[in-house]
């Protein structure tokens, strides 16, 4: 059993980090040839819909996902083939009537999407979108095959189906800079991005055919009446899980929608979410999931003074990270940006909005980790009522926010508020929003009997800020005196060097203003 549990966790690690190199390539790629332009704005709001259903719903840990595995896995091969078979047909069936509906509407909806978006970008999101709806049926059977792979422990295909993609991606934009170098056809280069991406989805698609037919999970022919309550079930399963996912999509709306007002907006949004999600997700995993067993754990025994304990190291450790992660962010934010994206069509003025983007993201890091911290502490204790109903409040802050940032836009009166950020205010807004529910969650937990030591907490968190403050300035003092050169080599040699100056330096201020308990974070 040992042995079986390690060769599936490094048969996962290992795709995983393939499919999470190719998207990082991919996102280079599409940077030196797109930078903040037109076409990769319109391409994001062409791919809010399709990315939603195929990532969010359809993705690995979906709700397509999650459902198969819990009903198909004690089933026999032959049982699970019809119900995979049955439920299927329907729900592909269902989102290609879905995807006729968003075809034939596709201008209505992204007039909707990003009202202030010039007509010839909202002509070519149009036509992107319009290309992109096949990818919603194959989108239902992707997320269903995940969940029949995972429940044969069939876990390398899904882990790596992501790359095929990012892979197809780059292989388009190669061949387009091949093909087009002197003369640019617009329809194609218009719709690059979006006819790669239908097209690395129908390979993913046709690969995961072959894998499922493989297994034995493909059955036409049997009679209707069998395995109705499975099927019942994986959609039972399935339609509050979309709900929930659905709430968090609004508010990628609400940003979109704000967004459109400022040219570039989607695209730099993009690239700084970019650079900010991949150490997010590991300091997540690294962070959380090891916790939550242990909460619900100590739920079960009713050992509140455990739980209470564990919640208040892993607080401690969210703090010192993710402060830590910010303040090299705000620090080297120039270096990062002019190492990762700088080339081609990405020029300087990309380079300028894009760090100051990856600035105010990082400046919300903390409150956006320490949110899915208590989120799922919530969750481990079984006690989901409350972050669910913030999640309806957050919708009506971010909205709020949203506007009052940008300037309170009215149509009769012009800007209401004095304070126009710009696309800068829509990553604020989410800062605050953030926060505003990370106040609400934490002096809740008394209502559960467990008692958080609020102003305790307080003092570590502006002490651990202070050290990151000091640190940032001594690091900032000595690059910006020696950043006259500029090539990929030396900015690859000031990160490094830099990263390490920074968490040294920081460490050592951590620790002398006592914020640093090893010894208490080892125990988590």
């Amino acid at each position: 059993m040992n042995s079986y549990f390690k060769n599936n966790v490094v048969s996962i690690s290992f795709a995983t980090s393939l499919s999470k190199v190719a998207g990082f390539l991919r996102q280079i790629f599409i940077a030196a040839a797109f930078g903040i332009g037109i076409t990769y704005d319109a391409y994001n709001y062409a791919y809010i819909i399709p990315g939603f259903l195929l990532i969010i719903i359809g993705g690995i840990n979906g709700p397509l996902h999650n459902a198969v595995v819990a009903v198909i896995t004690p089933l026999k091969r032959r049982e699970g083939a019809l119900v995979l078979t049955k439920v299927s047909i329907k729900l592909t069936l269902l989102f290609f009537i879905l995807g006729l509906i968003i075809y034939f509407n596709s201008g209505l909806l992204i007039n909707l999407i990003a009202p202030h978006l010039s007509n010839e970008a909202k002509s070519i999101a149009s036509y992107q979108l319009r290309i992109l709806t096949p990818c919603i049926p194959l989108s239902a059977f992707i997320g269903l095959s995940f969940g029949a792979l995972n429940s044969r422990n069939k876990f390398f295909i899904s882990s790596i189906s992501p790359a095929i993609t990012s892979l197809t991606t780059i292989l388009f934009i190669s061949v387009s800079w091949i093909i087009n170098h002197q003369n640019t056809n617009y329809l194609f280069y218009s719709g690059l991005l979006a006819k790669a991406t239908l097209t690395g989805t129908c390979i993913q698609f046709a690969v995961q055919c072959l894998e499922i037919h493989k297994i034995g999970l493909f059955r036409f022919n049997s009679p209707r009446s069998l395995f109705k309550n499975e099927e019942k079930r994986i959609f039972k399963l399935i339609a509050p899980a979309s709900i929930s996912s659905g709430l968090g999509q609004i508010n990628v709306f609400i940003d979109m929608f704000f967004a459109s007002s400022f040219q570039g907006a989607a695209s730099g949004l993009a690239y700084g979410n970019f650079l900010i999600q991949a150490p997010l997700g590991v300091l997540s995993n690294a962070l959380i999931l090891p916790l939550l067993p242990k909460f619900s754990k100590f739920n079960r025994n009713q050992d509140n003074r455990n739980l209470e304990k564990s919640l208040i190291s892993g607080i401690e450790y969210c703090f010192l990270t993710t402060i830590f992660l910010s303040g090299f962010f705000i620090t080297f934010n120039n270096q990062i940006v002019q190492f990762v994206f700088q080339r081609g069509a990405f020029n300087s003025e990309a380079v300028f909005l894009v760090k100051n983007i990856l600035i105010a993201y990082a400046v919300g890091i903390p409150f956006y980790l320490y949110r899915d911290l208590l989120v799922r502490t919530y969750y481990a204790i079984e006690n989901p009522k409350l972050p669910f109903q913030l999640s309806f409040a957050g919708i009506i802050l971010n909205v709020f926010f949203d506007w009052f940032l940008v300037g309170a836009p009215t149509i009769k009166f012009g800007n209401l508020s004095p304070y126009n950020f710009g696309v800068i205010g829509i990553i604020i807004s989410s800062g605050i929003v953030n926060l505003i529910i990370c106040i609400f969650l934490t002096t809740n937990f008394h209502s559960y009997g467990i008692n958080i030591p609020k102003n305790i907490l307080l003092k570590k968190f502006v002490l651990i800020s202070l050290a990151c403050s000091i640190t940032s300035t001594i690091c900032y003092s000595v690059i910006k005196d020696i950043n006259g050169l500029s090539s990929n080599i030396w900015e690859l040699f000031i990160l490094i060097i830099g990263f390490l100056a920074f968490l040294i330096i920081y460490f050592s201020i951590t620790k002398l203003l006592g914020v640093n308990k090893i010894n208490l974070l080892i125990k988590i």
